[in-house]
């Protein structure tokens, strides 16, 4: 009891100090919380290998004690990986069915639309919840299960965001969650959460704001808990115009997220969206790729469609104050130099004339030959910058029209009731096509730069180790990797993102083709940095 008493005042000293916390001081507890998500992910990890092990030895369970450790399992990976979780709720229905148990084959099912809905595979979750016999299930899994396909309509609705299907959608996740109310507890956290989404949903801001309060004010909130119920009370102060109040709430469900290990999650990327409109391009930069990482382990399909449609936005924004600031260094420079040179005039005069006229000449020569090696370098990076920010424009707009058509078009279908066509056209979108035609892309713009690229990477090797092209072939791999360490991007994780391989991958390429060159290993990205832009 003592031990409780005091986790409940160190709880209330925490938000507390939260609430008189300045939004700088959360963002570095939140900078912080990142360093260490590492910690908290390996001791999920630790948890799940122990429910494994056990599970591992199957042999010697029963069917009713494989189903428990599976549903742990289940929990385990629910919001931090997405197949897994998936195999796991497959297991319970097969597990269920073994044993002849209807009720419990209806929960497995309400497991597996979860997960469905979480990796933003709408059709599927439907499929499967509305296959639910809703009155075999006990009070705890029907409120579950009216949780969840209230979360379906309202996600749907969301995602339709049109004038005619969003309402009804609305309405009809609005009648599932006052069916849940009807089974929970009064003033639980699912109780106060559930009213407040509801009042959230049918534009009633103020009643919304009231309830999501509550669920923040629960004691002994799990941090998922905590995620949940600051992210919703942040997204309020959104709605309501209160940008600082939205800010820390999302800091702080974003601190919960990462301490919980839950991967399945829309907070830091909201808290990314913020920054980036007060101008924390910094902050915004950092938060968005950890967004984009979360989901693609997750494995969120949605999810990555949102959070990547404004990483480029960010980047080039982030890009262009580091210009701004290289700019910014160079005046600095050139007042530090010009007082230099002043100094050393003024020095040289005082000694003896012919001194000073040729110290000035050596001076003039040096910085002449300064200036000009300073004006290609800008000129290139200008060149760079340019091209590739109309690359950026050019690929977004191509993107847009291509999506613009497939929505058209499915919206066609679907008003036709023609279901099966709608998902022929799903089917029929080639990623791997898209992603050639990107690479594609990149390879010409940066060729139109570097022209002589190719030609001057293959004269670091002898002649047996040169890359050679295939047949209408621009760049390879291999080519790709130093194109990208030429105009700047030298870390390999960015480099790994962008060309999709692993980090170790992309290490063991580079180290491959240094290993082959006739020059020195140390002066191998010196050298190809010296290739010239057009």
């Amino acid at each position: 009891m003592k031990s409780k008493l005091i986790c409940l005042l160190l709880l209330f000293a925490c938000k507390i100090s939260f609430a008189g916390s300045s939004r700088d001081t959360l963002l570095d507890r939140l900078n912080q919380t990142i360093e260490n998500a590492h910690v908290y992910d390996a001791d999920r990890v630790k948890q799940i290998n122990v429910l494994r092990q056990a599970l591992s030895t199957s042999r010697h369970l029963s069917t009713e004690e494989q189903f428990n450790i599976c549903q742990q399992l289940y929990e385990q990976f629910k919001v931090f990986k997405y197949d897994s979780a998936f195999a796991y709720a497959r297991k319970l229905q097969e597990l269920a069915k073994q044993m002849n148990d209807s009720q419990r084959v209806n929960y497995a099912v309400v497991k597996l639309g979860f997960v469905l809905l979480s990796s933003g595979m709408f059709r599927e979750a439907g499929d499967y919840l509305l296959t639910v016999n809703v009155h075999s299930l006990p009070d705890t899994a029907r409120a579950e299960y009216y949780s969840l396909m209230g979360r379906y309509y309202y996600d749907m609705s969301d995602y339709s965001s049109d004038t005619y299907f969003a309402p009804s959608y609305t309405r009809q996740g609005n009648i599932y969650i006052d069916s849940a109310l009807m089974l929970y507890k009064p003033h639980s956290f699912n109780y106060d959460y559930s009213y407040g989404l509801m009042y959230q949903k049918k534009q009633m801001l103020d009643s919304a704001k009231h309830y999501y309060t509550l669920t923040v004010a629960h004691q002994d909130l799990t941090m998922h808990q905590q995620a949940i119920a600051t992210s919703s009370l942040g997204n309020i102060y959104i709605r309501i115009g209160k940008q600082d109040s939205a800010i820390i709430m999302m800091t702080r469900a974003a601190m919960a997220d990462i301490m919980s290990s839950t991967k399945e999650t829309t907070a830091m990327f909201i808290l990314a969206e913020l920054l980036f409109k007060e101008r924390d391009v910094k902050h915004a930069s950092r938060y968005i790729e950890y967004a984009v990482a979360d989901a693609s382990f997750y494995g969120a399909r949605l999810r990555k469609v949102q959070v990547s449609a404004i990483l480029p936005i960010i980047e080039v924004e982030k890009i262009n104050t580091v210009e701004a600031q290289k700019t910014l260094l160079f005046v600095y420079s050139a007042i530090a130099t010009l007082l230099l040179l002043a100094l050393i005039w003024l020095a040289v005069i005082i000694f003896r004339q012919y001194k000073k006229l040729q110290a000035a000449q050596q001076v003039i020569t040096s910085a002449h030959a300064l200036q000009q090696e300073i004006n290609y370098k800008l000129m290139e990076a200008n060149k760079i910058k340019e091209e590739y920010i109309g690359y950026c424009f050019q690929i977004n707009s191509s993107y847009l029209d291509k999506i613009k058509k497939f929505k058209k078009l499915a919206d066609q279908k679907l008003t036709d009731n023609k279901y099966a066509e709608v998902r022929y056209l799903v089917n029929n979108i080639d990623l791997k096509e898209e992603r050639d035609e990107l690479f594609r892309n990149f390879d010409r713009i940066f060729l139109k730069i570097f022209p002589n690229f190719v030609t001057v990477f293959n004269s670091f090797f002898k002649e047996e180790d040169r890359i050679k092209l295939k047949d209408n072939e621009l760049l390879n791999t291999d080519l790709r990797i130093f194109a990208l360490i030429r105009i700047g991007i030298s870390d390999n994780v960015k480099i790994a993102q962008i060309l999709e391989y692993s980090v170790n991958t992309i290490y063991t390429y580079k180290t491959k083709i240094k290993n082959k060159a006739i020059i020195p290993k140390d002066e191998f990205e010196e050298r190809l940095m010296d290739i010239k832009a057009l």
